[in-house]
């Protein structure tokens, strides 16, 4: 039955019209149906009400109460004569009061106010950080599933070009120009082409479920890459040293643990607030009637206004051990953020590297296509004249198509180097996406 239910579910997930998109607009779609980032979303809708929460401690608080019962008394008294008479009372009581007390010094609501603000700037850059984690995820997926289209591409150029060099053989062998070899060659060229074409659909459609994943509708079409509109550039500013020290102010990593260090701090002062006094304004009115057995039927309205000034003496060790706890948090806080920081600047110096030698790379495999693709047509010819071996041929086809593969790959690579040093950085987060989305066709 959970089998069953699961499979129900996943086929829900992507029931529906299917859909060709390019980059922006899967960009666009996870941003609204991505679960991640509506989880994060709520998260930080949730955080942002400890503020209020926190401002309200400091604010005038107003409390009234009301009671009234029906009392029963037997009392017992002695008379005139000395004699103890038994007298059965019976009356209503009632009490009302209104207070109000707006508190003067309080250390512990004041920092726990300071506390809230860097609590709530804390959620709004894990948000932030979601929120470019979103345009690398996919990003990654979507040329994920690019790359398994060319790789499947590029496995059915192969088996067409095996398939021709198999008649080939055929016919030469017919002619009595060629050996069974050549024919065995090709034939076990292009079985094992079979199997990698089987190997690439099941990817490509892995990958197409991954994307659909994140956007939450099903997709029957990628607008492809145009590889006549890809600019290689190398990143903008174009030193390492730079993109760190734009992280540092702009990173929303940073950002966040830096805003969990300022918490760590206040808890300190939370926790020092033990050793503090507290003083609070407070105003009253009560109305009472027959409150207590001595003043029944009586009536006493009062108002006051005053202060209340409470001092802790002794709790036992209890305020000295939450200083020292505190204090090792704010410890622990501030080396996570200097171990972040020194975490950000190997990945920053990662992706940067991955756009500027990505540049070479792509350029390199671009005219290791080109002789790679002249080799195969050598091959071809030189085997027409009986001056190369049908192997000679399979090896070059071989060798091209992995020229191609690797190509591809590079392109996405080099692609994916851009948003993730972007995202680390904590840059505009469609800019690049919409600039690359520009070199896509649809």
């Amino acid at each position: 039955m959970k089998k069953n239910a699961l499979a129900f579910a996943a086929a829900g997930l992507f029931s529906g019209p299917a859909w060709s998109i390019d980059l922006s607009q899967a960009y666009g779609e996870a941003l609204a149906q991505d679960a991640t980032i509506r989880s994060v979303r709520a998260a930080t809708d949730a955080r942002r009400e400890r503020l209020p929460q926190a401002r309200a401690q400091l604010l005038p608080n107003v409390s009234a109460s009301v009671s009234r019962h029906r009392n029963w008394l037997d009392r017992t008294s002695p008379n005139a004569s000395g004699q103890l008479v038994t007298s059965n009372l019976r009356y209503t009581s009632s009490s009302e009061a209104l207070t109000l007390r707006q508190p003067l010094f309080r250390m512990y609501q004041m920092a726990d106010y300071r506390q809230a603000q860097a609590q709530v700037d804390d959620a709004e850059a894990i948000l932030e950080r979601e929120l470019q984690n979103v345009g690398v995820r996919v990003s990654s997926a979507y040329f994920e599933a690019l790359l398994a289209e060319e790789h499947l591409a590029l496995v059915l150029s192969q088996k067409t070009a095996y398939t021709t060099q198999f008649d080939a053989a055929q016919k030469r062998l017919g002619a009595g120009f060629g050996t069974r070899t050549d024919i065995d060659e090709a034939r076990a060229a292009l079985d094992l082409n079979v199997a990698q074409e089987l190997e690439a659909r099941q990817n490509l459609d892995f990958t197409r479920r991954q994307l659909q994943s994140l956007v939450n509708r099903p997709i029957d079409g990628l607008a492809p890459l145009d590889p006549s509109r890809m600019r290689l550039v190398r990143p903008t500013p174009d030193r390492v040293e730079d993109w760190i020290a734009q992280a540092e102010l702009t990173s929303p990593e940073l950002q966040s643990l830096a805003a969990q260090v300022e918490a760590a701090k206040h808890e300190l002062d939370k926790a020092q607030a033990g050793h503090y006094p507290t003083l609070d304004v407070v105003a009253q009115w009560s109305r009472n009637d027959s409150d207590t057995v001595t003043s029944i039927k009586t009536r006493y309205t009062n108002r006051s206004i005053g202060v209340q000034l409470s001092i802790p003496l002794y709790s036992g060790g209890y305020v000295n051990s939450t200083v020292r706890q505190a204090l090792a948090g704010q410890q622990r806080a501030e080396e996570t953020l200097e171990a972040l920081r020194r975490d950000l600047g190997v990945r920053l110096h990662r992706e940067f590297r991955g756009v500027t030698e990505g540049v070479l790379r792509v350029k390199a495999l671009e005219q290791a296509v080109r002789s790679a693709e002249q080799v195969v047509l050598s091959n071809q010819r030189s085997f027409e004249a009986g001056s190369r071996t049908l192997p000679d041929v399979l090896n070059a086809e071989h060798l091209k198509v992995s020229a191609q593969r690797d190509l591809a790959q590079a392109r996405f690579v080099y692609l994916l180097s851009r948003i993730r040093l972007q995202a680390l950085a904590g840059g505009a987060k469609a800019d690049v996406i919409d600039e690359i989305n520009g070199w896509l066709t649809r």
